[in-house]
């Protein structure tokens, strides 16, 4: 009896000094702008990250940062713009890197395992994903290393996927349904690096269809536009690219420009090597046949940490904020490498106007 009593004791003497710890204390701690909304998280270009080993931890932090944050930012998906690597298929380091392709993928692997099971990720394979180098063929490690099987938050959210170029199974063209109270059905599809017409037939007709005709559709894809120097114009060749298929400009011919509800299109892949924020992020709104919005958004900040031989990036990323009115996304470019520290959190927030802004979806037909 004695010793129980004791034992209780103790125990309640070590709560309370428990309870006297403070709990860990986020040195820039991110809000939503209305407790009812929800977001997505978008991750740019993260092949700067994985080609040297001395900058994965950016990209394992960033990922480490969201799955920090799916309740707290109420994060219903991560979209990323592809080139998950440097080189698909190397087994000798080039001049751009100190990693094998094995060790790239393991390394991109690794750092989107932190998500596993917790949250949808989307990626729209880029053209160093594809062939040896980038992109001389169709042959892409993705389904080997990030099969359906590995995250459980997939499954109810993938609805529809067709196979990649060599007739496998992948998620390479994918699309994933969401739903909310506000917004009704969200339908993301993402599409292979330079999509060949099967896949933007299959993508228009989904849209298109009974079962989500009445959903605001958000289209990925590696590569459409190019930076915001250049007018945000859309891409009319590549030197990388995987024939068939078809390039920005006949994207938005045969896909955007038709659609009644595809409200905005993602993409990543352009960059320049001069370290300026706004030669490196694009945007652009266009009306499509119907006369309504589709916005187009280009972010890829592999270059902003040094360029290309910089660090990879920096830890940027943007917060979209899918606001309780059924119609604003609000856009924020953040930086958790900056922001985990008091030192540098004055440094973790964009806020020209490229970076940071409102987008006004028009409603899906029918809602």
């Amino acid at each position: 009896m004695r010793k129980s009593l004791l034992m209780a004791v103790v125990m309640l003497s070590a709560c309370a000094v428990c309870a006297q710890i403070p709990s860990p204390r986020r040195a820039d701690r991110q809000q939503l702008t209305d407790p009812q909304a929800f977001t997505f998280i978008l991750l740019g270009d993260p092949q700067g990250y994985t080609k040297y080993d001395v900058n994965q931890p950016i990209f394992d932090l960033c990922t480490a940062w969201i799955a920090d944050n799916i309740d707290h930012l109420h994060v219903k998906g991560v979209l990323c713009t592809g080139d998950l690597v440097e080189q698909n298929e190397n087994i000798v380091p080039q001049r751009s890197t100190n990693r094998t392709s094995r060790e790239m993928w393991e390394a991109a692997s690794r750092a989107f395992a932190r998500l596993d099971n917790k949250v949808p990720y989307i990626v729209s394979c880029g053209n160093h994903d594809y062939g040896y180098l980038h992109a001389e063929n169709g042959m892409t490690h993705f389904p080997d290393y990030f099969p359906m099987e590995r995250n459980a938050a997939w499954r109810g959210v993938c609805v529809d996927a067709i196979p990649n170029r060599n007739g496998i199974p992948s998620m390479e063209n994918a699309a994933f349904e969401f739903k909310d109270a506000h917004w009704g059905g969200i339908l993301v599809i993402t599409s292979e690096f330079y999509p060949r017409d099967e896949v933007l037939e299959w993508a228009g007709k989904l849209a298109a269809g009974d079962a989500y005709k009445h959903h605001t559709v958000i289209f990925m894809t590696h590569a459409y536009m190019q930076t915001q120097n250049n007018g945000a114009g859309r891409i009319d060749s590549n030197p990388y690219a995987l024939e068939p298929g078809n390039n920005g400009r006949q994207i938005w011919e045969k896909l955007l420009w038709p659609s009644e509800n595809i409200r905005l299109l993602i993409c990543g892949h352009e960059a320049t090597d001069n370290n300026v924020f706004a030669e490196n992020v694009a945007y652009r709104v266009d009306k499509n046949r119907s006369g309504k919005n589709i916005h187009q958004m280009m972010f890829n900040v592999q270059t902003l940490g040094g360029g290309w031989e910089g660090n990879g990036g920096d830890g940027w990323l943007r917060i979209l904020e899918f606001m309780p009115d059924g119609k604003t996304v609000k856009v924020r470019t953040y930086s958790p490498l900056f922001g985990i520290s008091p030192t540098t959190r004055h440094l973790a927030h964009r806020t020209d106007p490229y970076d940071l802004f409102d987008m006004e979806f028009e409603q899906a037909p029918g809602r």
